[in-house]
């Protein structure tokens, strides 16, 4: 989680919010599709494609986009793709896992491997950091939703395995397969979540200077300037005195 948060707010100071949105909608937009293939178009009868939709309309992400996604799907339409999870370490030996979509492995592992080694880091095999990382449901709230205690209360009545709360938001963690269960009862009792997903959540991070953060920064920007990427996630660690400095 610190590495996943501390990276948004590093996207933000960086001024890349256009184009980053644009990505966003391209990469939601192929999640939704894909989900809507591998099931029924309905997001009431499709849980994958229902935490797509959800987590898509949570990022602002316009209604007709939303519908012609699905409707690319039952059409017939678009790209199929593979989903596939590559692994390994950044600059420090951060550990890295990178999720695509693509519709030609070769052109994606090629380029997410050349990406790795051009920035300090090496692509392992799979496997080689993924028992770093547990698969979990991630549920954020912004802290106006209500104090610590009631957060926590409609979390546990949810079936949540653990909140965290800050100044900012309450990230509600449960298990991958509680996902659209926890997420629907906690919209009944706190409203619309600001984000619902699936995640990685690293086990333990490692600790960066200012080097060190920029050294992975450079890694994880050229690996989500790749069409095919989806998510990036690492389990890096850093001070607010780091941070301030990004």
């Amino acid at each position: 989680m610190a590495g996943h948060s501390k990276w948004a707010n590093i996207q933000h100071r960086k001024g890349r919010q256009d184009k980053l949105r644009a990505k966003l909608f391209s990469r939601l937009s192929k999640e939704i599709t894909v989900a809507a293939k591998m099931g029924d178009p309905d997001p009431d009868k499709n849980p994958r494609l229902r935490l797509a939709v959800k987590e898509a309309k949570s990022q602002s992400m316009p209604k007709d986009n939303i519908e012609r996604a699905i409707a690319k799907a039952s059409g017939g339409e678009g790209e199929n793709y593979d989903e596939i999870r590559y692994e390994g370490y950044g600059p420090n030996g951060v550990a890295i896992i990178v999720e695509a979509m693509t519709d030609n492995r070769n052109r994606t592992a090629s380029s997410v491997r050349s990406t790795f080694a051009k920035n300090g880091g090496n692509l392992g095999e799979t496997g080689s950091v993924g028992f770093m990382f547990d698969r979990k449901g991630q549920i954020v709230y912004p802290a106006a939703v209500g104090d610590e205690d009631t957060v926590m209360m409609a979390a546990i009545e949810a079936g949540a395995e653990d909140v965290e709360s800050d100044a900012e938001t309450h990230v509600i963690w449960c298990a991958d397969t509680d996902l659209a269960a926890v997420s629907g009862a906690l919209e009944a009792s706190l409203g619309e979540a600001e984000s619902t997903k699936l995640v990685w959540r690293p086990q333990t991070t490692t600790e960066l200077d200012l080097e060190g953060m920029q050294q992975l920064m450079k890694l994880i920007e050229a690996l989500e300037d790749d069409d095919d990427v989806q998510n990036v996630t690492a389990n890096f660690e850093a001070s607010d005195e780091v941070m301030a400095q990004i």
